[in-house]
């Protein structure tokens, strides 16, 4: 009987993991759009009614960011949303290292009444795509 429960018990446990993990990466229960780093780079050079928000820290924004991008941690976003008041009407692009803390940010921004526009894999593979970096 207590193997039976265990296997149970295992394969929640298991199952909670997988939905915590695709939930994080932003595959399941998204009200925003998630976009490739090539698409993002066409956007920011035709379309005047983006933005761009980087939300890692201020150390790696300094090491190298996307030009005109605005910086607000994603940790400070919920506190910091009057910054991005003027993008209200916008398709903001938001981006991180890697397209984690993206997901976060852009669930946030949703929530308040923003249009997100997620980066896949971050400014990783914004650069792979030979985005312009400023220091």
């Amino acid at each position: 009987m207590l193997k039976k429960y265990t296997n149970i018990l295992y394969w929640f446990v298991m199952a909670v993991i997988l939905f915590w993990f695709a939930y994080t990466k932003g595959w399941i229960l998204t009200d925003f759009e998630s976009i490739d780093a090539k698409t993002a780079i066409t956007l920011l050079e035709n379309d005047d009614n983006v933005s761009l928000l980087d939300v890692r820290t201020i150390q790696e924004y300094k090491a190298g960011h996307l030009r005109d991008a605005t910086l607000i941690p994603v940790q400070a976003l919920e506190n910091n949303l009057g910054m991005l008041k003027q993008d209200k009407n916008k398709k903001i692009i938001v981006y991180c290292r890697t397209g984690s803390r993206s997901v976060t940010a852009s669930r946030i921004l949703e929530k308040n009444g923003f249009t997100p526009l997620n980066v896949k894999g971050g400014i990783i593979s914004l650069m792979s795509e030979k985005a312009e970096i400023v220091k």
